[in-house]
């Protein structure tokens, strides 16, 4: 019996209710309790007074590029970015080639992480064949091989009736195993989430970024926000139609926040009345809170995204969103791509930024610091309410859960320097900026995989 002990930190645990300043006992893998444990005997000790002891970190959203882009990322060295950035849990997206559309691939992404020995990986399968949009994928099958959710990311499900068919399909898989983490009954009910990447590509095809004033300013095409907008709103009529469960990932509009906001209260007014319901939630990555379009006056590719950078308006809706809830998760859309790829001319370069070291600093910075959500808060959107989406037993503290741990200090000052990175890959435009926080120590499953402490 191994027994590791948190000594002395502010655990927060926002699925308990917990902020505290306490002890964390952890035996052989498993959280046995707060506080004093007299009949325990630590093997190892992390000394964390003035630190934060939270459950460890989920991020949802990671594109890990193996199979077949492996000059880009593969999955040790992502999952190796993950530990040093104090997450403990992806979810890796499946626009790998091929795609991640079967049992066997779900069940590649599996053993390829446990060889890796880093963080916990969970494979989200295609929505469609191929992800092509035009017949939906074997999805029984690739439950069975592990996939906990399913996504087309990286391009849209363009027809609605596919994506009504997956939603009715995806009720089927309900949760099995019992959890330690509390379940209720609304979680459970509508299957596997259904994540949406919101485009309406008639209206996108051909666009480098945000349609505005700065795009008609470079004389480039744009891609305007309602493209997404349509997509978000199709997407909450049809879960509300099949009773399913939709999550809408990187929301970068003010209308999609708007959309959100309204269907997450749609869905709570018909639950309340005792009618038939839906679940809706959607996520902000760090760079769709942080920067807007007007960085891309320089034509810097590192800027590049998809959904791109859009206004200061967008990025207060979006802060809006998260500080009341409408945006429930916070994820990275870790997205690297190899140097001579970003190089390439502006229109021809690929979108996306690598974002697991960088998340958990960006985040403290940019929504504690600034008074936009308090610990607790932010925590959450990055631990159980993820863990919720998902279907998946991780994101607490509580007795006999899986002790996924991440421990950080909240007040380090430092400067992002991507050439330290574990990521493969270094297209990252926050390069020598200073924040403040960072992840200390991080342990999967009771194994600390990082740490600094004493």
């Amino acid at each position: 019996m191994s027994t590791l002990l948190f000594q002395n930190g502010r655990v927060i645990d926002p699925a308990q209710g917990v902020d505290r300043v306490t002890d964390l006992y952890v035996v052989d893998g498993l959280v046995v309790g707060l506080g004093p444990h007299p009949g325990l005997t630590p093997d190892r000790v992390l000394d964390c007074t003035g630190k934060i002891v939270a459950p460890g970190l989920i991020d949802m959203h990671v594109h890990l590029r193996e199979p077949g882009r492996e000059e880009d990322e593969t999955i040790e060295t992502g999952a190796s970015a993950a530990i040093a950035g104090g997450v403990t849990t992806v979810a890796c997206m499946p626009n790998t080639e091929p795609a991640l559309d079967t049992r066997d691939a779900a069940e590649f992404v599996i053993l390829q992480a446990k060889r890796a020995e880093q963080c916990f990986v969970l494979p989200i399968g295609a929505v469609t064949k191929g992800r092509q949009g035009k017949e939906l994928a074997e999805l029984g099958k690739l439950v069975d091989g592990g996939a906990v959710a399913f996504t087309d990311d990286g391009a849209p499900v363009a027809s609605a009736e596919i994506m009504r068919r997956a939603l009715e399909y995806t009720k089927m898989f309900r949760r099995k195993e019992k959890f330690a983490r509390p379940v209720d009954e609304f979680e459970d009910r509508f299957g596997k989430a259904v994540l949406v990447h919101a485009e309406i590509l008639e209206l996108t095809e051909g666009g480098v970024m945000n349609e505005g004033a700065v795009s008609h300013r470079l004389g480039v095409r744009g891609m305007p926000g309602v493209a997404e907008d349509i997509m978000i709103f199709r997407d909450i009529v049809l879960a509300e139609l099949t009773g399913g469960k939709v999550h809408i990932l990187h929301v970068s509009t003010a209308g999609g926040v708007h959309l959100i906001r309204k269907g997450r209260k749609r869905a709570e007014e018909l639950r309340r009345a005792g009618k038939p319901s839906f679940w809706i939630s959607g996520e902000a990555c760090p760079h769709h809170f942080i920067l807007t379009d007007e960085t891309l006056t320089e034509f810097d590719s590192n800027y590049k995204m998809a959904p791109p950078l859009r206004t200061q308006a967008d990025v207060d809706a979006i802060i809006e969103g998260l500080k009341d809830g409408t945006l429930s998760v916070l994820a990275t859309d870790h997205a690297p791509h190899a140097p001579e790829k970003k190089a390439r001319e502006f229109d021809q370069a690929p979108n996306g930024i690598v974002g697991l070291e960088t998340f958990l600093p960006l985040c403290v910075t940019h929504l504690v610091e600034k008074g936009h959500l308090t610990w607790p808060q932010m925590i959450e959107k990055m631990t159980v309410n993820p863990a919720k989406v998902l279907g998946i037993d991780r994101g607490t503290l509580v007795d006999g859960a899986v002790a996924d741990v991440t421990v950080i200090d909240p007040a380090v000052k430092w400067t992002i320097d991507v050439t330290k990175f574990r990521s493969k890959s270094r297209n990252c435009p926050y390069h020598g900026w200073p924040v403040t926080g960072k992840a200390v120590a991080t342990v999967v499953g009771g194994e600390v995989r990082m740490s600094t402490l004493g």
